[in-house]
């Protein structure tokens, strides 16, 4: 009987950090709704679309480069410790936005200092996660991204009626002084599984088992990290091009109304959030190889039809950035479940912390081209001939390089 209490009390902790992990994710997600931001940041400070989208390009680069920076330290600390350290520069970041009075400011409050934040945390619940739950590994790291994917459901429509009412600069500093509140509050609980935890559940595995553990220097040193590692730079640098312009384009090919964006974009993260654990599930279930090779597949056929949308192409605007948004999601669980299933767990956190830097590469990649090519080419066109090229290649790399 006390066997079977303890086996109920470890499973209920373990879906309780699941639930903790997904809200905590759904703050540090907020950098996603950047695009809501972004046309009154133009008109505020009168600059083009590049410009526009330095302090979300830059937030991105140092989201991936303190991502590799704490992987080798989630180890050596607490979770709690890790991310509320990362939530308190989160919350300094949005805070110090709110004063600034150009884009480069912005570009080091929002850019540096909040993807510096974010970068920090975001390692430490999916570390927590995937050790107690060393059998579901691809679901958990899906559930625990659905909160980051699904931010924008609730922070998009909730930014723009702030904004609305006080303005962006207000909304800034409301945003965080939230965060720096809640999220340390929500990391509290948090705590890596013990021997004696995994006794008492049948359903957890021995989280030691490091038989195909393999360590950073020799992953990358494989044909199948070469693989991984440019897939996600694609996958990713199609995904946050296309989120970073989808107030643009809506508004601007399309002809919405800025209002009718922000429901949509609510919508679209719907489907973000979605992409994580489904995608986790098909890399699990199938395998890194297929889940790569349906993603760009679901991608092509998106970027075709934004090839025919027009003024008032409300339908196909719908579906296809629906379509780019998760697969987005999609890439943030591929990429991590691929780690842990072709190089283990004993050395994931250092051995993603290396992969994600690949995240950073493609969002400077994706918004700088994405800039250029409406400042020059002044053509929405061009950039989803862009992305069908890109998914040809990664394609190609797929084949060559992922064997399973």
């Amino acid at each position: 009987m006390r066997k079977i209490i303890n086996q109920k009390i470890t499973e209920s902790k373990r879906w309780f950090y699941v639930l903790l992990g997904i809200i905590i994710m759904m703050c540090l997600g907020t950098v996603y709704s950047w695009s809501v931001f972004r046309l009154g940041i133009e008109e505020m400070f009168e600059i083009g679309t590049t410009q526009s989208g330095l302090p979300y390009m830059v937030s991105l680069a140092f989201y991936a480069i303190f991502m590799l920076l704490t992987g080798r330290h989630i180890d050596k600390h607490s979770p709690r410790l890790i991310i509320s350290v990362g939530a308190m520069l989160v919350a300094l970041g949005w805070i110090l936005s709110s004063f600034t009075s150009n884009v480069y400011m912005l570009t080091i409050t929002y850019g540096v200092i909040i993807g510096s934040g974010v970068g920090i945390a975001y390692g430490a619940p999916i570390t927590v996660v995937t050790r107690w739950f060393p059998e579901k590994k691809g679901l958990a790291v899906g559930l625990i991204l659905i909160g980051f994917g699904l931010s924008p459901l609730v922070t998009a429509p909730l930014a723009r009626n702030l904004i609305e009412i006080y303005g962006i600069m207000k909304v800034f500093l409301i945003l965080g002084i939230s965060f720096g509140v809640i999220i340390p509050i929500l990391a509290y609980p948090l705590k890596y599984p013990t021997q004696l935890d995994n006794r008492k559940s049948t359903d957890i595995v021995d989280i030691k088992d490091t038989k195909y553990d393999i360590n950073t220097r020799t992953m990358i040193k494989s044909d199948s990290f070469k693989g991984l590692y440019f897939n996600f730079l694609i996958g990713t640098m199609i995904g946050l091009m296309l989120i970073g312009m989808t107030s643009k384009v809506g508004v601007e090919l399309v002809g919405l109304s800025s209002r009718n964006i922000a429901i949509l974009i609510s919508i679209f993260a719907v489907f973000n959030g979605l992409g994580r654990p489904i995608f986790g599930w098909i890399t699990d279930k199938l395998s890194s190889r297929k889940a790569m090779l349906i993603s760009y597949g679901l991608i092509t056929t998106a970027a075709l039809l934004m090839l025919m949308a027009e003024t008032g192409s409300l339908l196909i605007f719908a579906i296809s950035f629906s379509i780019f948004w998760f697969n987005l999601g999609g890439w943030l669980a591929i990429a991590p479940t691929s780690t842990l299933s072709m190089y283990g767990t004993q050395y994931y956190s250092q051995n993603y912390g290396v992969i994600f830097t690949a995240y950073g590469i493609g969002a400077i990649l994706g918004v700088l081209a994405s800039g250029l090519i409406m400042d020059v080419l002044e053509n929405y066109y061009s950039i989803f001939y862009l992305v069908i090229s890109l998914c040809i290649i990664g394609v190609f790399i797929t084949f060559k390089s992922i064997k399973s």
